[in-house]
C-alpha cells in the first residue's frame, strides 16, 4: 500500500524589494545647512579678529589700547604709525632679509625634499628603510638642543652677523622629506617610472619629467609651510643676527623695546601688520595649489 503526500499548490512568488532611501534623506546631505555656514563663519571671524584688532590699534594712539568698550573701527593714524616705525628701525632692510631668508630656505627645502623623498619612494638602494628611519629619528629632536653648537659652527666660520648664519642650517628639514617621500609613494605608479626607463630616460631625466609634475600640489604646499615657518623664525635670528642687519622678527622685537618701559603699541602693531601683509600675499597666490595638494591628499587611495 502506497501513500500518497499531498503538498500545497505553489503560487506566484513575490520578491521583496529592498527600501531605498529616500531622496530627502539624502537631499539633507546636498548643500551645507545654516549650522555648517554658522561654524565656518564663527571660525573665520575668530581667526581674523587678531589681524582686524592689530590693524585697528595701529591705526590709533597708543592710548587706545585700554579704551573701555574696546575699539574696533580703524583711525586714521595708520599710515603715520608705519612711517614711525620705519623711522625706529630699518624696517625695510628687515623685510628685504626676511624675504631673501624665507625665498632660498623654501625653495632649497623643496627641491632637496622632493628629491631625497623620490628617491626614499621609489628607488630600491641598500639602506633605504633604515636611513629613512634615521631621518625620521631626527624629527624627534627639540631644536634647542642644537642651537649652541650651531651656534658654535656659525662662529667658527665666521657667519655671524650675516644672512648665511640663518639661511645655511635651514637649507634642509626631515619634515620636508618625510613630507615628499609619503606624498610621492603612492602618487607615482612604478610603472610609470619603468615605462620612462624603457623609453630611455635617465634617473635625473625620470625624476624631472615625471616626478615633478606629480609632485607640484605638495610642493606647494610644502613651500607655503616652510616660507611661513622661516618667516616668523625668531629665536634664531636674534642669536646670530644684529640690530643693524635684522629680519622682521627681530625688527618688531626691536620696536616694541624702543619706548623702554612704555612701548608704543600702535607704532608695534603697524608694523606687525606690515610684516603680515606678504604672507597674506604669499597665501592668495599659493591658495590654489594648497587646496590642490589637501584634496588630492585626501581623496588618495
Amino acid at each position: 500500500m502506497t501513500s500518497t503526500i499531498s503538498r500545497p499548490p505553489i503560487g506566484p512568488v513575490t520578491v521583496v524589494e529592498p527600501e531605498r532611501p529616500s531622496k530627502r534623506r539624502f537631499r539633507m546631505y546636498d548643500k551645507p545647512g545654516f549650522l555648517t555656514y554658522g561654524l565656518l563663519t564663527a571660525f573665520f571671524l575668530g581667526a581674523a579678529f587678531p589681524l582686524w584688532w592689530s590693524f585697528v590699534m595701529g591705526s590709533r594712539q597708543a592710548s587706545d589700547i585700554n579704551a573701555v568698550p574696546p575699539v574696533v573701527i580703524p583711525g586714521p593714524n595708520f599710515i603715520a604709525n608705519v612711517m614711525k616705525a620705519f623711522e625706529t628701525v630699518d624696517f625695510a632692510k628687515a623685510l628685504v632679509n626676511s624675504l631673501i631668508i624665507s625665498g632660498t630656505i623654501a625653495v632649497s627645502v623643496v627641491f632637496f625634499s622632493t628629491l631625497a623623498g623620490y628617491a626614499f619612494a621609489k628607488l630600491n638602494f641598500r639602506g633605504r628603510n633604515g636611513l629613512m628611519i634615521a631621518v625620521i629619528a631626527t624629527m624627534a629632536i627639540p631644536t634647542q638642543l642644537g642651537i649652541i653648537p650651531l651656534f658654535m659652527l656659525v662662529s667658527e666660520f665666521k657667519l655671524t652677523n650675516t644672512l648665511g648664519a640663518v639661511i645655511i642650517p635651514g637649507l634642509v628639514s626631515a619634515f620636508g622629506v618625510f613630507f615628499m617621500r609619503q606624498y610621492l609613494v603612492d602618487t607615482i605608479p612604478d610603472e610609470l617610472i619603468e615605462a620612462a626607463r624603457m623609453d630611455g630616460a635617465s634617473a635625473w631625466g625620470t625624476f624631472w619629467n615625471v616626478a615633478i609634475p606629480a609632485a607640484r600640489p605638495a610642493m606647494a604646499v610644502l613651500g607655503l609651510f616652510i616660507f611661513m615657518a622661516a618667516w616668523t623664525d625668531f629665536l634664531w635670528p636674534l642669536l646670530v643676527l644684529g640690530p643693524k642687519n635684522p629680519s622682521v622678527q627681530t625688527a618688531l622685537a626691536s620696536l616694541n623695546a624702543s619706548g623702554g618701559h612704555t612701548p608704543d603699541h600702535s607704532m608695534v602693531l603697524a608694523g606687525a601688520v606690515i610684516s603680515i601683509l606678504p604672507l597674506l600675499v604669499l597665501f592668495l597666490f599659493a591658495g590654489r595649489q594648497l587646496i590642490s595638494g589637501i584634496m588630492s591628499g585626501a581623496v588618495k587611495g
